[in-house]
């Protein structure tokens, strides 16, 4: 994935899922082709397969379990979401978070199966300790702003600013930025701020014209 970088999470709405997923996608890689900027996307397990087979952007899962094949009855195995189309996943979002420990593991098992990982923390603390583990990113999204409509690098710029420093003193991992990020304004900030990239979510999938929020954020980067 190149730097700069917009990840937009489809999540579980109801923009984001089955058939919506595809056209929301296809809109993503549109975006890219026509700016040359780098967008991925993460989405759902279950349609990480067909997503992946209709574009050509990066597809991330949202999740996946820190297990081996075996008995693991309803849960994600690493080496089949890699099979089935996934380049990466998410970690550690603040709606979906790990113990610190299986944080660890499941970094370790993204890396052997070949899976990228983008490693969300909730504060730079988090960040720090995470960097411990070398994923290939960590996005910073303090919680109390996500899904909001003012963006971290407007209410919080020392998070940003404050997570760069911190995780750039353990190993060089590239930090990106989410929560409320909505406006091509917001993805400036976050840049100058020093973030490599942003996260978004209903900004852009929940949007009524996805196509062009999407394109004046790619626009900033």
């Amino acid at each position: 994935m190149k730097l700069p970088i917009i990840i937009v999470n489809f999540k579980a709405y109801t923009e984001g899922t089955g058939r919506e997923a595809e056209h929301l996608a296809q809109i993503c890689e549109k975006v890219a082709h026509e700016t040359g900027k780098s967008i991925a996307i993460a989405v759902e397990e279950v349609d990480i397969h067909r997503i992946s087979s209709l574009v050509d952007i990066p597809v991330l899962s949202e999740h996946f379990d820190p297990i081996g094949p075996g008995a693991h009855t309803g849960q994600n195995l690493p080496q089949a979401l890699k099979d089935n189309g996934a380049y990466g996943t998410l970690l550690n979002h603040s709606e979906d978070r790990f113990r610190i420990d299986l944080l660890k593991e499941s970094i370790e098992l993204a890396r052997d199966v070949g899976m990228k990982t983008v490693v969300c923390a909730n504060d730079v603390e988090v960040a720090e300790a995470i960097a411990t583990f070398e994923p290939d990113m960590i996005a910073i999204e303090p919680p109390e702003l996500i899904g909001g409509d003012i963006s971290v690098s407007t209410a919080r710029p020392e998070v940003i600013t404050n997570a760069v420093e911190k995780v750039r003193s353990v190993a060089d991992i590239p930090v990106l930025c989410g929560a409320g990020i909505k406006t091509g304004a917001d993805v400036k900030k976050a840049l100058k701020l020093g973030a490599k990239g942003v996260l978004v979510a209903s900004g852009v999938v929940r949007a009524g014209n996805p196509e062009k929020v999407l394109r004046e954020l790619a626009d900033a980067l």
